[in-house]
């Protein structure tokens, strides 16, 4: 049977979307910097790499046989990997609700945009800023607001102890600062 009639499909392809790591009715809560990060990065696609790849895609299908062309095959398979990332990114930034951490001071309490530093039992002292789904970068010490951790944390003031529940059982941390810069 010829090339084609068949549908091209690909090992590591899904035709689903990106999965939604928000839970149904929750909202979609991000600082503005993570709100810029994404159009930034949409806009990225959109302008610059999506018209490249089209480019190399129509000038591959103008030098034949498109089943062994390997520039034709891979820029059909790089556009739909930006045009699936371009939907998800749209469906994030129209959902997003931008919460400003620098608009909330005088909080006494661990809310979305803090930045908590917190000690362990043993001392270890760790800073983590609540922020977003989006843009959670544990290197970077960014949690997401619906982490375990970050959800232990909410409401507890300065001076409070939280229990963490942590693969080796639960833990007590002691909240010793709290900020939202």
């Amino acid at each position: 049977m010829s090339k084609a009639f068949t549908k091209e499909t690909d090992s590591d392809q899904d035709d689903s979307e990106e999965v939604d790591a928000l839970p149904a009715g929750q909202k979609n809560y991000m600082t503005p910097t993570g709100f810029e990060a994404l159009r930034t990065e949409l806009h990225t696609l959109m302008r610059q790499e999506r018209p490249k790849i089209v480019e190399i895609v129509s000038w591959a299908a103008g030098n034949g046989d498109r089943s062994e062309n390997g520039d034709y095959l891979y820029g059909k398979k790089r556009l739909r990997e930006i045009d699936r990332r371009v939907r998800y990114l749209t469906k994030r930034i129209e959902s997003a609700v931008i919460v400003d951490p620098a608009q909330q001071q005088g909080l006494e309490q661990v809310f979305f945009g803090a930045t908590v530093t917190y000690a362990h039992e043993d001392g270890k002292e760790v800073t983590v800023k609540i922020v977003g789904v989006d843009e959670a970068d544990l290197t970077t010490g960014k949690i997401s607001w619906l982490s375990p951790v970050a959800r232990a944390l909410q409401k507890a003031r300065v001076g409070d102890g939280v229990t963490l529940r942590t693969p080796s059982g639960p833990q007590t941390v002691e909240i010793l600062s709290l900020n939202y810069l």
